[in-house]
């Protein structure tokens, strides 16, 4: 997702549940021989330094859920951010498997599922982990890890996941990082959060 401007302070409150997609920056050839597909022709990245740097422990109450998306080629570096944040990791809440269907049919097909760029396969889940600070309590335990969903525009994630979320562990005091949209009952923090079509750059 894109950066919010520096000048941008996270909000003065404490939240129980923090939702977050950062803009991780990649070192590959995206970024000189497929610039419009790569994340960082799309939007301004972040180096994980960066991303870890930000004082969101400032703003986790002291029982608290991170909800944070990663792509696979972070995963040896992940602990970094969530170690820095406050939180202890605990598992994966949602692995997201795209579709090119914009359809909710029940029955799929090889075709049905999207490819992505990669270094060796083609890449098509990504993965939201889970942690924690504190003693955070589930509310619900309906709530499946698998989410099987079309794609939208680059990088934007389902929006059914914050419904998840909500359901998972309860209307608490909440806030989505780097998001793009203004959403009923979410405190957002963003460079591209819309409202009725219309952008606001903070």
């Amino acid at each position: 997702m894109p950066i919010p401007n520096p000048s941008m302070k996270l909000p003065n409150k404490k939240y129980n549940i923090i939702y977050a997609d950062p803009p991780w920056k990649y070192n590959d050839r995206a970024k000189t021989q497929l610039a419009d597909r790569g994340a960082e022709g799309k939007y301004n990245v972040m180096s994980v330094n960066e991303i870890a740097n930000l004082p969101v422990k400032t703003i986790t109450a002291n029982d608290c859920v991170l909800f944070l998306w990663i792509t696979f080629p972070f995963l040896n570096e992940f602990t970094k951010v969530i170690d820095k944040w406050g939180f202890e990791y605990k598992t994966v809440a949602f692995t997201w498997v795209k579709t090119n269907a914009s359809d909710s049919s029940v029955v799929y097909t090889d075709k049905s599922f999207f490819k992505g760029m990669g270094n060796w396969t083609r890449s098509n889940a990504e993965i939201c982990l889970l942690g924690t600070k504190g003693k955070p309590q589930r509310v619900s335990k309906g709530i499946s890890q698998i989410l099987v969903s079309h794609r939208g525009e680059h990088s934007a994630k389902p929006l059914v996941v914050r419904d998840k979320i909500v359901e998972l562990c309860g209307d608490l005091p909440r806030i989505e990082l780097f998001s793009r949209h203004i959403v009923d009952g979410w405190d957002n923090w963003g460079s591209e959060t819309h409202i009725k079509g219309q952008k606001l750059l903070f």
